[in-house]
């Protein structure tokens, strides 16, 4: 069967039916974009959600170190239990910021102040060995910072490390280091007993 000539009005079917094609892969892909562009939003704000969450979570931890620090101060008697070990504390402050914008720059969470001495204090909810080794780099830092200051002959620096939850290993790690451990006891905080032949560590 020989093949029908185009004729003008087949030429334009032919592109109607072409546009038409078009048209719906268009609709189709609009269709597609939209599907793809709710199911982002939902995630995003799933993800934001999460973010939120994990911000709270962050801030109540915040929170519950503060709430530690008050009660090691207040209510704790640690000040007097430092006493008790010759250093006349007269003087605390909490969350000390130090050297921003070099790169001796970090944050003591507690310093118990005995004139020419001061005890730094790092707090923690769970204390780790991983924490104790922050806090060295974190003296370290603070010892460089007082000493590009000038004062460093007029300062000397000894470490304590605080926990609500600690294990004995990390205890052990930190008394090595020539910290003081303070933990929490009933309703009150303690300094644990410090082995026979303990030298607290100064810098």
């Amino acid at each position: 069967m020989s093949a029908q000539p185009l004729t003008f009005e087949g030429v334009l079917e032919m592109f109607e039916q072409t546009r038409q094609r078009m048209k719906e892969q268009g609709d189709e892909f609009d269709r597609r974009m939209k599907e793809q562009g709710d199911e982002f939003d939902r995630r995003m704000k799933k993800t934001d959600q999460q973010i939120e969450r994990v911000s709270t979570d962050i801030g109540r931890l915040g929170d519950r170190i503060g709430d530690i620090i008050e009660h090691m101060v207040g209510g704790g008697n640690i000040i007097e239990q430092f006493q008790a070990l010759n250093y006349d504390v007269t003087a605390h402050y909490r969350n000390k910021v130090f050297g921003e914008g070099t790169e001796n720059c970090g944050e003591i969470d507690l310093i118990l102040e005995d004139g020419d001495v001061a005890i730094l204090i790092s707090v923690k909810t769970k204390l780790t060995t991983g924490a104790v080794r922050e806090h060295i780099d974190q003296l370290e830092k603070y010892r460089r910072h007082v000493d590009a200051k000038g004062h460093g002959d007029r300062y000397r620096f000894v470490g304590a490390v605080a926990g609500a939850v600690a294990d004995q290993n990390v205890i052990d790690f930190a008394q090595k280091k020539g910290f003081y451990v303070i933990v929490q006891s009933g309703v009150a905080v303690e300094i644990v007993p410090t082995p026979e032949n303990f030298q607290a560590k100064e810098w």
